[in-house]
């Protein structure tokens, strides 16, 4: 499914992108000019896109030539070159934008990730990331989270039962809640991990005598509520810390004991890294 929805999403923006052509460089340069292009990193941080770089070009111009030397995941700082490009220049024209726009973004979501990994280092915690994603982009944005050393929560609706407070109070409660949610995957022969948020200790008391869930999420606990919570929970499920977590708090919620912490600002938070593909 990641793959089919990597290649709708480069069809789509090439679709956006060039439409009926590339009418600036079709007016000036020679169909038959080749040329090379390198990409050139700017500024600091975890690099991430280069394959999806790849299958940009390639979507193009099969015949294109690529020679990658940094790879997805690599630290990098201002000067490195991540890969260069030959082939013709109406094909290096045309992906210039395209290609930025995807490792810009997926780089700058991997470096941020990776200034979260890096403050859990020691700890078993992991972080997360979540929904909050650019509509259409998520496949690449949680890609880039991987690449910078976090974890994904579930991809969307379909692949995790995820009971937040909407749905508690208009299911009926808890128990009503995941009483039904048992029923439905019986019936629809489903076998999907069931996570559920709680907003105070009556709440969680509540998860824990009904059982049968897989992961509960603390919503805006604080530290100290945190820690009592885990101890209450004592292994019997996973454990998520979410609501108003910064990276100055992180490791205070972390050295709790909580199995993940979950950041929205992973993905909606972020500021690209800085990168141009020059012709050489």
């Amino acid at each position: 499914m990641t793959d089919k929805l990597i290649e709708e999403l480069i069809d789509l923006a090439i679709k956006e992108d060039i439409g009926d052509g590339d009418h600036s460089s079709q007016s000036c340069i020679p169909e038959t000019e080749m040329g090379k292009v390198h990409l050139l990193v700017k500024e600091p941080g975890i690099i991430a896109g280069i394959e999806v770089a790849e299958k940009i070009f390639k979507k193009i111009d099969p015949e294109i030539k690529i020679d990658i030397l940094i790879k997805d995941g690599t630290k990098v700082k201002p000067g490195d070159i991540a890969f260069t490009v030959e082939g013709k220049v109406w094909t290096l024209l045309k992906t210039e934008r395209l290609v930025l726009n995807v490792m810009q973004r997926m780089s700058g979501i991997a470096t941020r990730t990776n200034e979260y990994v890096q403050h859990l280092e020691g700890l078993k915690t992991k972080v997360l990331d979540t929904r909050k994603t650019t509509p259409g982009m998520r496949v690449l944005e949680k890609a880039a989270v991987k690449i910078g050393g976090g974890e994904n929560h579930r991809m969307g609706l379909f692949d995790m039962v995820m009971l937040k407070d909407n749905h508690i109070d208009f299911a009926g409660g808890i128990e009503k809640a995941i009483t039904a949610v048992k029923a439905y995957l019986k019936e629809k022969n489903k076998d999907l991990r069931i996570e559920v948020e709680v907003r105070d200790f009556d709440e969680l008391n509540e998860v824990i005598r009904v059982g049968g869930i897989h992961r509960i999420m603390l919503d805006n606990f604080d530290i100290s509520q945190t820690k009592a919570a885990v101890e209450l929970i004592a292994g019997r499920y996973e454990t998520e810390s979410s609501g108003g977590i910064t990276i100055d708090t992180l490791r205070n919620y972390a050295e709790c004991g909580v199995d993940y912490i979950s950041v929205g600002a992973l993905t909606h938070h972020i500021k690209s890294l800085d990168m141009s593909l020059k012709a050489i």
